[in-house]
């Protein structure tokens, strides 16, 4: 019988296959006695489940720098390590095998279901979505004490294509899965900023999660369709859909092939209006990426995966390395380096505050004005790369003019610590804003006065302005990019820089949208900032955009107070080309 699943869609593409179903071992233990005699004996199994899982997890890390798998993969694959090796997994599950002459796989799980337990009573959403990290890891270390590691899925017979329907995928599953040819990844969990949305993403494959009973109402081999445009999930369609459907994917591989013979094109418009187009990354590794699709520069270096899950903080000589690998892959492109960005959703392990409204706390600049020694060992680390390249520094989430000064006069500090050390240090690096609040845009002029360039962030514009945490299931379909009042900010911020001679370019998920192309542009935007592999896509659309024609009908559309007429409006703008 034919039927469709709708989840959330957080990876375009079209994937044709038949379903190959991952087991949820952590809902399959069942509780049992051990004799006396047997708890030694369970221990060992108990301890060598655990030492297979971190073997396999040291492979698969070892494996994924061999073979070039995205860095998030290595990262989450570091994570579910450091979680295996604490003591409430490793350790306390041993007291409940003896104390209680349970089972291994028992023991485990209680364990697991007080620590997630635990996990969700915490405020910061970091550190709360976390307990999806322990249940993979448990799961993994289940699967293990009741023999199931095979399963990996293979090209079938038929020839066929793989679509692997899980619960949840932990990164070590998706690096298991590299040379698989998996077609499309579908999970009962997850949302636009899981494990499986960025791996899928990474990998450049359809995906989509949040079915919540995929796993339970689909069977092995049934024939799905995956629509990651749209978040549809087709079972056992008919013949004549999976032909439509063949023609669209055939459809969209040649879209995607024609793109790639933009990569030299120089970026104007229709009108001859030049616009910078330039790379989000977050490790050395994406620069390659970014690279290769010919970005202008990197618009944005998240510099946090270099503090993050790790016991200590990064010397400045590992900072410098990284910041330098980058440079040099830019060869000569400007690498523009945001300083440390964390608290609220990303929390550093050395340094632990206990906040009631994380996203409203000490984060970003503040944390790092903070921690004056923190902050001056990565401002070293970068004013020592811009000895070898193009650098610029961002600073995160201003809200106050003393917070640039601050910065300004610690970046002059850290230069005088280098110099009375005999190092070189360039004269003067270009040190720019992040615009995420509210408030930076209605007193952006005395920023102005301080700051080479800006850079709108609209990930936290968005949620700062809408008072919504995107995060948050519940009111995550209340983040609405369309907003008048977020576009408003957006067109205030732009015409507020340009008045001052100020380069301003947008970072934000906004950027890298084909649909909000042509509203950027015409709002004034220049220069734009995104995931690699977005670069494109939205080259395309500046291309086929006339920005002189686009900019009086987006001027009307700022004036409009209702979203659903914005989104009339702009669709009515985006047919025009």
């Amino acid at each position: 019988m034919s039927f469709a699943l709708h989840g959330l869609a957080i990876s375009q593409g079209i994937a044709i296959g038949r379903a190959h179903l991952i087991s949820h071992a952590t809902l399959e233990v069942f509780h049992y006695l051990i004799p006396h005699r047997q708890i030694d004996a369970e221990l060992a199994r108990f301890d060598a489940a655990i030492a297979e899982i971190q073997n396999e997890l040291a492979a698969l890390k070892h494996t994924a720098s061999e073979e070039g798998a995205p860095a998030e993969l290595s990262a989450f694959v570091d994570l579910h390590a450091l979680l295996l090796a604490d003591p409430l997994l490793s350790v306390v599950p041993r007291d409940r095998i003896r104390e209680r002459r349970c089972n291994a796989e028992w023991a485990l799980v209680q364990q697991m279901e007080e620590l997630v337990s635990q996990f969700e009573q915490i405020e910061d959403p970091y550190l709360r979505e976390r307990k999806a990290d322990v249940i993979q890891v448990v799961e993994r270390v289940v699967k293990a004490l009741l023999g199931r590691r095979g399963g990996m899925p293979h090209k079938r017979p038929s020839g066929d294509d793989v679509i692997v329907v899980a619960h949840d995928l932990s990164p070590a599953d998706t690096l298991q899965f590299k040379g698989q040819r998996i077609a499309a990844f579908v999970t009962d969990l997850g949302g636009a900023t899981s494990h499986t949305a960025i791996v899928a993403r990474s990998l450049g494959i359809p995906a989509i999660v949040g079915m919540v009973r995929a796993r339970e109402l689909l069977r092995d081999d049934d024939i799905l369709i995956v629509d990651g445009s749209r978040g549809v999930l087709l079972v056992d369609p008919d013949p004549v859909v999976i032909e439509e459907y063949r023609l669209r994917r055939t459809q969209l591989e040649l879209e995607r092939n024609q793109l790639k013979r933009l990569r030299a094109a120089p970026c104007k418009s229709l009108d001859g209006e030049s616009v910078c187009l330039e790379a989000n990354i977050e490790t050395p590794g994406d620069a390659i990426v970014a690279h290769d699709a010919a970005a202008d520069g990197i618009g944005l270096f998240r510099t946090e995966f270099l503090f993050m899950n790790r016991d200590t903080l990064p010397s400045e000589d590992e900072q410098f390395e990284s910041y330098l690998s980058v440079i040099n892959t830019m060869k000569g492109r400007p690498v523009t380096i945001r300083t440390l960005d964390v608290g609220a959703d990303k929390t550093l392990r050395q340094i632990e505050r206990s906040e009631l409204n994380p996203a409203l706390g000490l984060r970003a600049i503040r944390y790092c004005l903070a921690e004056p020694q923190l902050f001056l060992t990565q401002l070293r680390a970068i004013l020592r790369a811009a000895n070898h390249g193009w650098v610029r520094i961002l600073l995160p989430m201003l809200a106050h003019t003393h917070e640039i000064t601050q910065s300004l006069a610690m970046i002059a500090r850290a230069r005088d610590q280098l110099r009375k050390r005999g190092e070189r240090v360039p004269d003067r690096v270009e040190v720019g804003g992040m615009v995420e609040i509210p408030a930076a845009v209605l007193a952006l002029g005395p920023f102005l006065k301080h700051l080479d360039f800006l850079s709108i962030g609209t990930n936290d514009l968005i949620q700062y302005t809408l008072a919504i945490d995107r995060s948050d299931e519940a009111v995550s379909a209340l983040y609405d990019p369309l907003h008048p009042a977020v576009l408003r900010l957006i067109a205030q911020a732009v015409q507020t820089a340009r008045r001052a001679g100020v380069t301003v370019s947008l970072c934000g998920e906004m950027a890298g949208e084909p649909t909000f192309a042509r509203l950027l542009l015409g709002i004034g935007l220049r220069r734009l900032s995104m995931h690699p592999r977005q670069l494109l896509e939205i080259k395309r659309e500046v291309l086929h955009a006339d920005i002189g024609a686009l900019t009086p009908r987006v001027a009307r559309l700022l004036r409009l107070d209702e979203p659903a007429r914005i989104r009339s409006d702009l669709r009515r703008i985006n047919a025009l080309g």
